[in-house]
């Protein structure tokens, strides 16, 4: 299991993407959006605490989906709570239906049921350095050269034996 730090760029982005939709409807301040947007991450952040894998990025994947589906998202209704927004007011400012996938290394959405899906952040996982092939290269000129230095000293040997 991952720490918040591992999941804050996903979440972020996330909460930034309902926080636009909700912008676009003049219906909060500007003060309103940040303490929403603020909610929103903390909530998500505590919610995934115990079901973010990077190691295996799908598995809990419905978990961490948010959905509005004529139903709103618990968690999006949370925060906007917080800032004295209605359910009302949330549905006619989000889309009626909205699935917003929130996942180690990607974050999508799709709005309708027949809607495509389009990726708002995807990141590669990190993985140690390995050597590239211009190190690898390298290292085996020099593991040759050494190979051909013994090799000479070793006819050096033999050479001053035979004499």
């Amino acid at each position: 299991m991952a720490s918040g730090n591992m999941m804050q760029t996903e979440v972020s982005v996330a909460a930034s993407f309902i926080s636009g939709l909700l912008s676009s409807s003049d219906s909060l301040t500007a003060d309103q959006l940040q303490i929403f947007t603020h909610t929103l991450t903390d909530a998500l952040l505590e919610h995934y605490q115990h079901h973010w894998f990077p190691q295996a990025p799908c598995r809990g994947s419905g978990y961490r989906c948010l959905r509005i589906n004529h139903k709103m998202d618990p968690l999006i209704g949370k925060a906007a709570s917080a800032v004295g927004f209605t359910q009302e007011q949330l549905f006619s400012s989000l889309p009626v239906e909205l699935t917003l996938w929130v996942d180690p290394y990607e974050v999508s959405y799709r709005i309708g049921e027949d809607g495509s899906t389009c990726v708002l952040y995807k990141s590669s996982p990190l993985r140690p350095k390995s050597a590239t092939s211009a190190d690898t290269s390298a290292h085996r000129k020099e593991k040759l050269k050494t190979r051909r230095s013994n090799r000479s000293k070793r006819f050096d040997v033999m050479e001053r034996s035979l004499s």
